[in-house]
């Protein structure tokens, strides 16, 4: 199978094996569905039950790591005051022998960022409902007072009948209130270059509205087929998105409707005034419109990400 890279098969860490069958805790591991940079993503067969689950599971070198271990707790905290058809669900916090993981919702699915660079002409069949899903999730996050923080279409999973999940909590901060919304430099930057709002670049307290930014990133780039923003070096596209004029989802997309297009637009306003307040506001005016122009479909340059 490949089980978890570092460990041994003998029963230490957390990871025993039984009659040829890789286990972690209770769970069954079945197959690896993804690997990152510091965690590994598992199907697994939760042990006595015919219940199959995934588990994100730290990597053996970074096991021991205080800020990989936050984070994950810091997930499993935020996705259990969460429950919707929208945002993927999350059981527990797990560890085993010094191997932490958590054990959440199978969704067997693609996130987004995939299906438009390999399966573009689903994700064009699916997309109305795929933006809506995908607002109706983070509407959710925001209205039980979280900011995401890390937007992007690698934290969206959609399926072919356009069904979506949100996914990935790990950096996600609580809204803030009265006078804690006027300090500054809070955190170094975090989240991903191609989607940040110019707040979290100049390390300014956030609210909802930082989301919308990068989700109207998101949009731009589902439907134009590339991010808003491209550049030669990380302090060039960090500059672009704090000064560059904002970009025509039009230019890219001659089919794009222009209503569409002007709502994508307003929701990469430099200033966070300028955005839609809220995700409700963003679904009001989005139900109002249609992503492409009367009688015709997207991809009509056919460019990828």
């Amino acid at each position: 199978m490949g089980v978890l890279a570092g460990y041994d098969n003998s029963g230490r860490n957390g990871q025993r094996v039984v009659a040829g069958r890789d286990f972690l805790g209770p769970f069954q591991l079945v197959r690896l569905i993804r690997a990152g940079q510091t965690t590994q993503v598992w199907e697994a067969l939760r042990e006595g039950r015919e219940e199959r689950v995934a588990l994100k599971v730290v990597s053996a070198q970074h096991a021991t790591d205080k800020v990989e271990l936050g984070q994950l707790k810091h997930e499993t905290v935020i996705a259990q005051t969460m429950n919707h058809p929208n945002v993927i669900q999350i059981y527990g916090y797990h560890d085993e022998f010094g191997l932490p993981f958590i054990s959440m919702q199978l969704f067997n699915a693609r996130n987004l960022k995939i299906e438009l660079r390999e399966r573009p002409d689903i994700l064009d069949s699916n997309i109305q409902d795929v933006v809506r899903h995908a607002a109706q999730g983070l509407a959710h996050m925001h209205d039980r007072g979280w900011i995401h923080c890390d937007i992007k279409p690698d934290n969206f999973l959609a399926d072919e009948q356009g069904n979506v999940k949100l996914i990935d909590f790990s950096i996600a901060e609580k809204q803030k209130s009265g006078f804690k919304l006027f300090s500054l430099k809070t955190k170094k930057i975090r989240g991903t270059r191609s989607y940040l709002s110019p707040e979290q670049i100049r390390r300014q307290s956030l609210d909802f509205r930082a989301d919308i930014y990068s989700f109207g990133c998101m949009l731009y780039e589902l439907v134009g087929g590339r991010a808003p923003y491209t550049a030669s070096s990380p302090d060039e596209l960090l500059s672009k998105h704090l000064h560059a004029s904002i970009p025509t989802l039009q230019a890219i997309e001659r089919n794009t409707s222009t209503e569409f297009s002007d709502l994508v637009a307003t929701m990469l306003a430099k200033e966070p005034d300028g955005r839609p307040n809220n995700m409700h506001e963003f679904l009001v005016e989005y139900d109002k419109c249609s992503i492409y122009r009367a009688g015709l479909r997207g991809r009509s340059n056919r460019r990828r990400a």
